[in-house]
């Protein structure tokens, strides 16, 4: 009946370091811009007041602080090694142990990383153990919004039961300490239909929920009913009812969509949202269906007219019911982009909705860049179990909540206030500390990028024309550093914006490039300024090759002996000098000219480039003609530009990125900052005599999944900023008296 399968279990707490391991102690703060990322799933701790959780595709999970107004991140441990665990795709409690957390982490089901992990908290996610699962989640892949895929059984919290992507269902009945594969599931959970294609390639999607019948059982006698539902079109709604031993298809459901979500109201009736594609990047129909098992009657209730076999043009992503009144449901439309999703509620069980979004008001006074933004995506809706006023749904860019959901039933008005302090999810593509005007200058994935005056309140994103989806590259002119340039990235290829553009006030106003190149290929791409601005380089994604210009796109000149995938950047001292590399060709290059010709660079560094892979490029902050490159296989190496005088900056290993700040005081070195490997401990770390020493700044209870785009602050001697891949930007400051 189940095959059995130990999990690996290891504490996950933190260590201390190595006794050898030198460190200087730091405190780190998050750069606020107010959420930005997909919070992809919501669930209320019905055991404890005010207890709140929240999943995300790309940064880890959070618990909401009711006393502080604030989210706590619970993830932050998770190593760069163990990165792939930052991608939660399911959350699960105890209903009746409100300190047990669980989080089914993988961020994805591909070769390349990493299989998935359950990771289990006795203690409100301040601490976890990990049980290892032999395949892999996808946390930030389609159907990452359904759920949730993982559950406990109210009547004994010793079982739980996880729907896998691509592995059919599995069985715990030790906490989760270890797992058994449901061998009786239907094979559909495996099949080609539970599938669906993304943008690049085709996604396993699977069983996205388990839901128990408490009904079923008793106090300490576990639950013999259970669903779970397929992703599929086919029928996908299946329910055991031996605890989990076998399976049938649930008879009378409705076939040609795909379930997504399943909820029990207290009343027995169960209630499902559905949609013709697993979401979260699109769906074209769908529908809301009521299911009452005792009758074995199926009613459709989904709140807007739509005839069956005909597509709306959207879907329906959530469905929600209050945990006091089994009559108060909620739902929401998904990818009804214009103008916006729309937020339903009913109060008599489906029969009759009401449209909440028109009687709101949104505060955006708090992440002041929302207000350019409408609600997309809510796939998550929670109510509070003690306060029905207290309702939460989540979009693509973060949540939002409501206390007086409750004045819509006296046709007033229901207020939103953007509730992301604490969760911070951006992915920073790009980072720039000037030498003089703002500190921190950001392209960031998504929301194009922000000028950071103060990096503890949350900006407007760059003033538009023009506006990016996501800004990719930026850099400034050293002797100029007024003038900043960036390259991005349009949604919609018909947008007459052009990819580039520049500031000549340190990022206050923008203006695009005249014009693009001939050949512009189809991305951002990498783009670099000199030192004095008189020329811009600007190698666009899948272009033949790269550009310049010296009027800012009024006319263009091809670049030429760069390889295909090379990234620019420019000499900080030098305005005829520019660089590249490429990780993949084992190439860095060098241009003496202004950036008309480039020729790859020689000597002792060309040689150690070709036995190592390049993963950085920075040209020297206190010279001209001086490059450092870390890699794989590298470490860091300081090198002049014509590959002689290779030095390797201590015994920093596999540098995945570095910066550099302001010297420390009787320095003649400015200050290194570099994420590594020393002394067999991987981390951040910062050298103030050129890499004789370093110093391991960040610890075990803080690691982000890894920093990178590191750089230093030229004017605030200590400081750091880096960027992470799915947990925002942060800003560190030592902590001993050497603080800014």
């Amino acid at each position: 009946m189940y095959r059995y399968f130990a999990a690996a279990c290891s504490l996950l707490l933190a260590v201390n370091l190595q006794a050898s391991e030198p460190t200087t102690p730091y405190h780190f703060t998050s750069v606020r811009i107010g959420g930005g990322g997909f919070v992809s799933g919501l669930i209320y701790q019905p055991a404890a007041e005010g207890l709140l959780y929240a999943r995300t595709d790309v940064g880890g999970a959070y618990r909401w602080d009711q006393s502080a107004m604030r989210w706590a991140a619970l993830t932050d441990w998770v190593s760069a090694q163990d990165n792939n665990l930052l991608g939660i795709d399911s959350l699960a409690v105890d209903p009746h142990d409100p300190d047990r957390l669980y989080l089914l982490s993988g961020t994805y089901n591909d070769p390349r990383v990493g299989n998935a992990a359950v990771l289990r908290s006795t203690d409100r996610g301040a601490h976890f153990q990990r049980a290892d699962l032999p395949f892999k989640m996808g946390g930030n892949e389609l159907g990452r919004s359904d759920g949730e895929r993982m559950a406990v059984d109210p009547n004994d919290g010793r079982i739980l039961f996880l729907g896998s992507r691509d592995a059919g269902l599995w069985r715990s009945d030790d906490y989760g300490a270890h797992w058994v594969h449901v061998d009786s599931f239907p094979a559909v959970a495996t099949s080609s239909s539970a599938s669906a294609k993304s943008n690049w390639r085709q996604q396993a999607i699977g069983i996205v929920f388990v839901v128990f019948d408490p009904a079923s059982g008793s106090p300490g006698r576990p639950s013999t009913t259970l669903y779970a539902g397929v992703s599929t079109n086919e029928a996908g709604l299946f329910r055991s009812i031996d605890g989990g031993r076998t399976w049938n298809i649930v008879s009378g459901q409705p076939a040609g969509l795909r379930p997504n979500h399943m909820v029990r109201a207290g009343d027995g009736a169960y209630y499902l949202s559905y949609g013709d594609e697993p979401g979260p990047d699109s769906m074209h129909d769908g529908a809301v269906w009521k299911y009452e098992p005792a009758a074995q009657r199926w009613t459709d209730i989904t709140p807007l007219p739509h005839v069956i076999g005909t597509p709306s043009g959207y879907g329906w992503g959530v469905v929600a019911v209050d945990p006091r009144d089994p009559k108060v449901v909620m739902t929401a439309t998904f990818a009804h982009y214009t103008p916006k999703d729309e937020l339903f509620r009913s109060t008599d069980g489906g029969h009759h909705w009401q449209e909440i979004f028109a009687r709101s008001q949104f505060d955006n006074s708090d992440a002041v860049w929302t207000r350019e933004h409408t609600p997309h995506w809510l796939a998550s809706i929670a109510i509070d179990p003690y306060d029905a006023d207290r309702v939460w749904f989540v979009t693509g860019y973060g949540v939002w909540m409501s206390t007086d959901m409750r004045n819509a039933d006296k046709n007033g008005t229901v207020h939103w206030q953007f509730q992301d302090r604490g969760l911070e999810e951006t992915v920073g593509l790009d980072l720039i500390s000037p030498p003089q005007g703002a500190h921190l200058l950001s392209a960031i994935g998504d929301l194009d990028g922000y000028k950071h005056d103060d990096l503890d309140v949350a900006p407007l994103q760059f003033t538009a024309p023009p506006r990016y989806a996501n800004s990719e590259s930026i850099d400034f002119a050293q002797s100029k550093p007024a003038l900043i340039v960036r390259s991005g990235y349009l949604r919609k290829p018909f947008d007459p914006a052009i990819r580039a553009a520049y500031s000549e006030d340190g990022g206050m106003h923008w203006r695009a490039f005249a014009s693009e190149p001939e050949q512009p290929g189809q991305g951002a791409g990498t783009i670099a300024v000199a030192a004095d601005g008189s020329t811009v380089l600007w190698f666009p994604r899948d272009a033949p090759h790269a550009y310049l210009t010296h009027d800012f796109g009024k006319h263009w000149l091809p670049v030429q002996g760069l390889s295909p995938q090379a990234h620019l950047l420019s000499d900080r001292f030098d305005p005829k000098r520019f660089y590249a590399y490429d990780g993949k060709s084992r190439q860095v290059f060098v241009s003496r000219d202004g950036g008309e010709h480039f020729q790859p660079i020689a000597g002792a560094l060309g040689e150690r480039v070709k036995h190592g892979y390049v993963v950085q490029m920075r040209a020297a902050s206190d010279a001209a003609g001086v490059v450092y490159v870390s890699g794989l296989g590298l470490g860091l190496l300081r090198a002049r530009d014509d590959g002689s005088a290779v030095m390797q900056l201590g015994e920093l290993a596999n540098a995945r990125d570095f910066g550099f700040g302001k010297a420390a005081p009787g320095s003649a070195f400015p200050t290194v900052f570099a994420a590594g490997q020393h002394a067999g401990v991987y981390g951040l770390y910062r050298s103030t005599d050129d890499g004789v020493h370093w110093l391991r700044i960040d610890d075990d209870a803080h690691r982000y999944g890894g920093q990178r785009l590191i750089t230093g602050d030229p004017r605030l001697f200590g400081r750091v900023y880096f960027a992470t891949s799915g947990r925002g930007m942060f800003y560190g400051d030592p902590v001993d008296g050497e603080s800014p």
